[in-house]
């Protein structure tokens, strides 16, 4: 497993590390726990979309950069609430499903360890420059 810690304030705050030893996708994970809910002692859901933005994102960057960290944009986002998280490691991972050299449809779903399915997203990104 390639990881990725604390490189970006958001990996920091929320706590999630960044899988990008697959090419064919990157992962999220995350241990939910009580800082991670919402008043419904549920995964909040701005909390999984930024789970699943951040893996579709850098499954964008592994198509360019094997290290995962070559920065895309997000253009759009969808995200589908299913299943109430709960405490435990959750997963969310990105696939490419199309695209130019620039812009990629991405798809992501987010796990609970148990199977659950929680959450899909669909969105669109756009390969940036990097950072110079």
């Amino acid at each position: 497993m390639t990881v990725i810690t604390g490189k970006t304030g958001t990996q920091r705050l929320i706590g999630y590390v960044l899988d990008v030893s697959d090419p064919a996708g990157a992962a999220c994970i995350l241990d939910l726990d009580d800082r991670h809910l919402n008043r419904q002692d549920i995964l909040h859901g701005g909390i999984a979309a930024t789970l699943l933005d951040n893996a579709m994102g850098a499954t964008g960057s592994l198509t360019v950069d094997p290290s995962g960290t070559h920065p895309f944009m997000t253009l759009s986002l969808t995200v589908n609430y299913l299943a109430p998280g709960r405490p435990g490691r959750i997963t969310a991972r990105g696939r490419v499903t199309g695209g130019g050299r620039a812009t990629l449809f991405i798809e992501g779903a987010l796990r609970h360890e148990d199977g659950t399915l929680i959450a899909t997203a669909t969105g669109v990104f756009r390969k940036t420059k990097a950072p110079s």
